[in-house]
C-alpha cells in the first residue's frame, strides 16, 4: 500500500537526520518509491531561530496504520525525539515524522488521523509532496497534490 510521510528536522545536524530516518523507514516501514528534495523551510505554527529541513517520502508497505505510527514515533525517540507538542505548542526537533496518508485510509483515532488532516495548510508538505507525486489524490477531498498547491498559495498571497 502506499504510505507518503513527511520529515522535518530544525535542530542538529538537519540533512543527516531526515538521511537516517528515511533509512531506519526504509529498513523497518518498507520500500522507499521516492523521496523529495529537501526544503529548507522557516518554522510555521511557533516562533524559533532555526529553520527547518523537509522532505516527503513515499514508501510501499504491508503495515497497518497503528504498526507505522509505532514504528516511526520509535524511530523519532531513537534520534532524540523526546517532547511531541503541548497544546498546541510545538518544540524544536532534531527530527519530526509525520504520516501523512496510507493509500485511501480514512481513520481518525485518538493517537492518528489520517489523511493528516493539515496536508493542505503547510508548503512544506505541498511543494515536496508535488515535487514526487503531483497527481496524487487526497482521500477525502479528491484534490491533486498540484491542486491543492495552487489552492494554498492563491490563499497566501
Amino acid at each position: 500500500m502506499q504510505l507518503l510521510i513527511a520529515l522535518g528536522a530544525n535542530i542538529g545536524s538537519r540533512a543527516a537526520a531526515l538521511r537516517a530516518a528515511i533509512a531506519a523507514l526504509t529498513a523497518e516501514v518498507g520500500l522507499l518509491v521516492k523521496c523529495s528534495a529537501f526544503y529548507e523551510t522557516e518554522p510555521e505554527g511557533f516562533q524559533s531561530s532555526h529553520a527547518f529541513l523537509n522532505a516527503v517520502a513515499h514508501f510501499e508497505t504491508t503495515h497497518s496504520a497503528p504498526r507505522i505510527l509505532q514504528i516511526t514515533q520509535a524511530i523519532e525517540r531513537r534520534m532524540g525525539r523526546t517532547t511531541k507538542s503541548q497544546d498546541g505548542i510545538y518544540p524544536d526537533r532534531p527530527i519530526d515524522i509525520d504520516i501523512l496518508a496510507l493509500g485511501d485510509t480514512i481513520c481518525h483515532t485518538k493517537d492518528l488521523t489520517l489523511p493528516h488532516p493539515h496536508i493542505a495548510e503547510r508548503r512544506f508538505v505541498l511543494e515536496p509532496l508535488t515535487e514526487i507525486l503531483p497527481t496524487w489524490r487526497h482521500p477525502l477531498t479528491h484534490a491533486t497534490a498540484t491542486e491543492m498547491l495552487k489552492r494554498y498559495e492563491q490563499n497566501t498571497n
